[in-house]
């Protein structure tokens, strides 16, 4: 993405709060009159430093006009300190605003993503945008508003004083500025690139970091510590190569400006000299307090351009920062569904018609599949990994849109009704147990938050989750996570538990009871059947042993239904299914 247009998406966001960018331009605009009127009454006093004989024939000093200076001194450090603080608070609330919506819009995305966007990248990777990016994107914003607008009002103010007192000068100050614009321009065109790749390695630094701390069980269990020390160091030897080449070069800017300003100062105290001693006795003299005032000015000139290049520098990291931000709300959503009809009244016929899909098209996974399952049918699907299991799961859902054919529930090809309303009529159970970091209660009742307390209990009862619930420092109210630690088998009960509160008309089990003992995975078969009674129910299995009362059990190999029929039918026909079930009861 380019600077220009993410510096235009950037002013997009700003657009709303236009009001409180005015109120930080004018606060600006005061605390640098402020600052830029402070050296001329300085200048005056100084001026007013003169000795007059009395009546005595001592030599002494009005003091009343130089307190008259110091009234408007003071006045000016005021106007200052007051403009500073409404352009810190004005400032600080439009970044975070920014900076909160940019979050929101992220979050909203990430949720109407389609699964190939989050299945194919790291988590780290998308929560680092998220969280550090936006992070970055908000402290460049910050500073760059603050030094921005307080920079330029002072570059211009100061340029105007000084031209109005004494042009000879000021032209000698604006004639050297183009040295510090050039060099700050140079350093800034070519950092951008730099902090990009930073940004980058630090997102891939961030993903391996979440991926390793997620695994970390199976990482001692094969004990690959080591392994992950060295690539973690080779990351961090990436990040740091790209971090210093970034700030290095960036960090050029503050001492060649300085350089520069170094310059103006001594230009401007050797002209003011002249002037002041070629103008003395004249009726336009170049007073010692004119260039006092001059050689602040010239500091206050100049110190805009330090504070600048470095604002320039941090702005390159933000705009990057704002670049993967942007890359992330711009990615194309899921097709909307808005307007179309909702599933409703469900039996449970399932129909898949002549359905191909693949993942990448280059590589076909699922061709030419049809399949009829009527309302309260249980469903088997079994075959070796990756031959699509999981993958007709995932379009039954509508976590992928079929690419050729259609599936049908009660009829209703459900590419044209909504995927909330289709996702309601299933009740899914993972191999993979998710739960949110909140109380058993409010996970239980994630899929139906109108249960009673009695219909929560009755399920967890059913799931054999009701006991070790209670043994739980707060029973329903223990918040996960926090106060109660599970067991992965327990995890998975209530997930269970979870489903069975919702009572879908269908269901989906994909290996629902891998991570529990056989004691318990006989007690929840029963609960399963018992769920599955008039529910048309698709169970994910591996271990053959589960499924031999189902309705129909389909054999899956490279994509394809190869075989499909009840346990004894498949048995008999002495295929693919049968040296499966024999590979697992060999003695």
């Amino acid at each position: 993405m380019k600077k220009t247009s993410v510096f235009g998406k950037i002013l997009v966001r700003l657009r709303p709060h236009w009001p409180w960018l005015v109120l930080t331009l004018a606060a600006a605009i005061l605390s640098v009159a402020g600052q830029i009127m402070a050296p001329y009454f300085v200048g005056k006093a100084i001026d007013c430093l003169v000795y007059s004989v009395n009546g005595a024939g001592k030599r002494v000093i009005d003091f009343g006009p130089i307190y008259r200076q110091f009234l408007f001194i003071a006045v000016c450090i005021a106007a200052t300190v007051i403009g500073q603080f409404i352009l810190f608070l004005s400032n600080d609330r439009v970044a975070y605003h920014v900076l909160a919506s940019l979050r929101r819009d992220a979050f909203k995305k990430i949720e109407v993503l389609p699964l190939s966007y989050i299945d194919g990248r790291a988590y780290g990777d998308v929560s680092s945008v998220i969280l550090a990016d936006a992070e970055q994107f908000s402290d460049g914003l910050l500073l760059g508003f603050t030094q921005l607008f307080t920079g330029a009002a002072t570059i211009l103010g100061v340029l105007v004083v000084m031209f109005v007192m004494r042009w000879e000068v000021a032209l000698v100050v604006l004639l050297v500025t183009p040295l510090s614009l050039l060099a700050a321009k140079f350093i800034a065109s070519r950092t951008y690139k730099m902090f990009k790749a930073q940004a980058e390695a630090r997102a891939e630094q961030t993903a391996f970091a979440d991926e390793m701390i997620a695994g970390l069980k199976v990482v001692k269990a094969y004990t690959h510590e080591d392994e992950n020390e060295e690539i973690f160091d080779g990351l961090n030897e990436n990040l740091r190569k790209r971090s210093l080449s970034a700030l290095f070069f960036s960090s050029t800017t503050n001492p060649v400006t300085r350089f520069v300003n170094s310059v103006v100062y001594a230009l401007v105290a050797l002209v003011g000299a002249l002037l002041a001693i070629a103008t003395a006795g004249t009726a336009a003299p170049f007073t010692a307090g004119d260039l006092t005032t001059f050689l602040s000015y010239s500091n206050q000139y100049t110190k805009p351009f330090n504070e600048i290049s470095e604002v320039i520098a941090e702005f390159q990291n933000a705009l990057a920062c704002a670049a993967r931000l942007f890359a992330l709300i711009g990615e194309p959503e899921e097709p909307s569904d808005e307007g179309l009809p909702a599933l409703e009244n469900v039996k449970g016929d399932v129909e898949v018609r002549d359905v191909a899909f693949s993942y990448q098209k280059d590589r076909p996974l699922i061709e030419g599949m049809d399949l009829s399952v009527g309302a309260g049918k249980r469903v088997a699907i079994v075959g070796p990994t990756g031959c699509g299991k999981t993958t007709l799961i995932n379009l039954l859902m509508r976590f992928y849109d079929v690419d050729e054919g259609t599936i049908l529930v009660d009829g209703q090809n459900i590419g044209r009704v909504t995927r909330k309303s289709l996702r309601e009529n299933f009740g899914m159970v993972l191999q993979e147990t998710w739960l949110k970091t909140a109380t058993v209660r409010e996970n239980l009742c994630m899929g139906n938050p109108a249960a009673t307390e009695q219909e929560m209990i009755n399920a967890a009862l059913a799931a054999h989750a009701h006991g070790f619930i209670l043994r739980l420092p707060n029973g329903y109210d223990t918040v996960l996570g926090e106060e109660g630690t599970l067991s992965e088998g327990q995890r998975q009960l209530l997930c269970i538990a979870r489903v069975m509160l919702c009572r879908p008309p269908m269901l989906i089990l994909d290996e629902a009871t891998s991570n529990i003992d056989t004691r318990t995975e006989l007690l929840v078969q029963d609960a399963f059947a018992k769920l599955m009674e008039g529910r048309t129910s698709f169970v994910v299995a591996h271990r053959l042993s589960t499924i031999k009362n189902a309705d129909l059990i389909l054999v899956m190999k490279a994509g394809k239904i190869v075989e499909r029929g009840t346990h004894e039918e498949l048995l008999a026909a002495n295929g693919f299914y049968r040296t499966l079930y024999e590979a697992q009861f060999e003695e």
